[in-house]
């Protein structure tokens, strides 16, 4: 099997060929005014992916050969992800707001030969230099061979894109190596998709994990394409009539399941924007709603939560009566945001999704199904069918409705990931040793999700979060030891700890404890505006290391941290710093109490 036919063969032979598969739009805009569109036919995104696949053929990447993706939201971006899948190459797309280290990381550990970026993309108005940072990457990459640039700023004369744009400087290729598409790409290819074995790996796709590295996700191909198209179909009850809208960026699961491959083998029509939702004015997703006629809108409660903040003005400005149905991803959803979602978006008419799933499920494992399950704001419900999935304690008991436990699944389903890349240990440890079995009579080890939950009266369930060392920051999934290594790469640091505390916007945001390294203390020239600018230095600092949203939104220095006697750290007591709230619970095992009582009496600096 190979899912680049079950999204664009399959629907050659009848009516679908010639109807729209993608519509894109592009950031820049005069005024309210986008200036650049693009559609594409099955036929033509077959056409496309074929030109492409044989390009990447030509340069020698084939069936087994990793390739990595850090592209802007680009059609390019989706052409080149069937590509690969087309010849049996492994992709793994690397999100663009990650810096450069970020990604020469993951291309090391995938040890992928071939990088596909573009020469930029836009942000808010701003261009993102993608290609610098590939080649920053890739000068410690002794594996990649090849890297191919989509001219997405119109500086060749095959661009498709023309944005007359002066403020960035020409491309530097380098001979050998750097390709642009335009001239890898073979004209009129009919380039036929390679066989593959139903358990070939598709993807590899990084998630944070409570070590620091991060953990390379293996997708397969049969049982992944299978239940990312059957769950379009229940979740989001996708017709080959709907103008379906995922705002998800490829580089993130939700792209890969629910942008490309699950509505694509729909023989939908999908929806895409590149660039920023509050650029030039919080009205740019409705008007986009208004002129595509999208029906299904699939989004994260970070983004419901940043528009009800500005009101109601700016989706009243636009007619959003052609929406039927409304998706919520990537993070449990508040009901404040829910009904206001319901409301003001869906005028109290369209069913709200609210999935539960994760990069390592590969697919949707709990939500309402639309016109059948009874919405309930707040809560992903039921698992779909097929999906057996508990709320259980430490020991793997069911806990008591009303009672807060770990969700796990319990039964094997079609789209779960295959491995860690590379590590099967990791992937052993990290997924199946919580529960490993027996739990009573069950004797099969269960999928522990890392989540909390609990059972209300009616049996639904509710996600609650993370009970490990990873925070949810508007959906990403970001690893405390990421951030704390970041930091500790300052020159000033000594040591630190994050936490996760409460946000209005993103669900959760990164407060940041850091001890100095005393000769930093001790200098005689050390102010309290040292203090302040060195903070802003350290959320850049990390930004540049892990990407700008893993950026912590608070500092704090203290003189040490809590600790227990074997020297680990008490991050749920700097959790109740953090959030002002008086410790609770055990604190016996701590080193030093004094700790605690001056760290309630400093504050943030910054």
């Amino acid at each position: 099997s190979n899912i680049s036919e079950q999204c664009l063969d399959k629907h050659l032979a009848g009516v679908v060929a010639h109807k729209t598969a993608l519509i894109w739009e592009g950031e820049p805009c005069e005024g309210q005014q986008p200036l650049e569109r693009k559609t594409f036919t099955y036929s033509q995104l077959h056409a496309e992916v074929c030109a492409f696949a044989e390009g990447l053929k030509n340069l020698g990447i084939g069936k087994g050969d990793r390739v990595a993706l850090y592209m802007p939201m680009i059609p390019e971006a989706v052409i080149a992800m069937l590509a690969c899948a087309r010849i049996g190459a492994t992709h793994t797309v690397v999100f663009g707001g990650f810096s450069a280290e970020s990604l020469r990381d993951r291309i090391l550990d995938a040890q992928a030969s071939c990088v596909i970026t573009a020469n930029g993309g836009f942000r808010r108005g701003k261009i993102l230099s993608l290609k610098s940072a590939v080649d920053k990457a890739v000068a410690e990459c002794p594996c990649v061979k090849s890297v191919v640039v989509v001219d997405r700023l119109g500086e060749t004369k095959n661009s498709s894109y023309r944005i007359s744009d002066s403020s960035f400087s020409a491309t530097k290729m380098m001979s050998g190596r750097d390709h642009w598409s335009t001239d890898i790409q073979v004209e009129n290819s009919q380039l036929p998709a390679t066989s593959l074995p139903a358990e070939h790996p598709l993807f590899i796709l990084y998630t944070s994990g409570t070590t620091g590295k991060p953990k390379g996700v293996v997708h397969g191909t049969a049982g992944y394409a299978l239940w990312t198209n059957l769950t379009c179909q229940w979740v989001f009850d996708i017709k080959q009539t709907d103008v379906y809208w995922c705002t998800a960026d490829i580089g993130w699961v939700t792209g890969h399941s629910y942008v490309v491959y699950g509505p694509l083998s729909t023989g939908a029509t999908i929806y895409i924007y590149e660039g920023a939702p509050d650029f030039p004015d919080f009205g740019r997703f409705w008007r986009c709603i208004e002129r595509e006629n999208i029906s299904i809108f699939y989004t994260a409660p970070t983004a419901i939560r940043a528009f009800m903040r500005q009101g109601d003005q700016w989706p009243r400005k636009s007619n959003l009566t052609s929406l039927r149905l409304l998706g919520s991803v990537g993070e449990p959803i508040n009901p404040e945001a829910w009904e206001w979602y319901h409301a003001t978006i869906g005028n109290g008419k369209c069913p709200i999704v609210d999935t539960w799933w994760q990069t390592e499920t590969g697919g949707i494992m709990m939500s309402p199904l639309p016109g059948v399950t009874p919405l309930k704001p707040g809560s992903a419900t039921r698992p779909l069918p097929g999906i057996s999935v508990d709320v259980v304690d430490d020991d793997g008991t069911p806990v008591a409705p009303g009672n807060r436990g770990k969700l796990v699944i319990t039964k094997p389903w079609p789209s779960q990931l295959r491995t860690v890349h590379g590590d099967p240990e990791r992937y052993a440890k990290t997924y199946w040793s919580t529960f490993a079995g027996p739990q009573g009579a069950h004797k099969d080890p269960w999928y522990f999700t890392g989540d909390g939950a609990f059972k209300d009266a009616d049996n639904d369930i509710w996600v609650i979060g993370r009970v490990d060392d990873v925070i949810n920051v508007a959906g990403h999934r970001i690893g405390t030891m990421e951030v704390e290594s970041a930091l500790v790469d300052h020159a000033s640091v000594a040591e630190s700890a994050v936490v996760g505390v409460p946000d209005a916007v993103k669900g959760t945001s990164i407060y940041a404890f850091v001890t100095l390294k005393n000769e930093v203390k001790q200098s005689p020239d050390w102010s309290e505006d040292k203090k302040h600018t060195l903070a802003r230095d350290l959320i850049t600092h990390v930004g540049g290391i892990i990407g700008s949203f893993a950026k912590p939104d608070h500092i704090r220095f203290t003189d040490s941290l809590p600790k227990t006697r074997s020297g680990k750290i008490m991050r749920r007591l700097l959790k109740d710093v953090a959030t002002g709230h008086e410790s609770l619970g055990d604190t016996t095992t701590l080193e030093d109490v004094s700790v605690l009582a001056s760290l309630r009496q400093s504050s943030d600096d910054e």
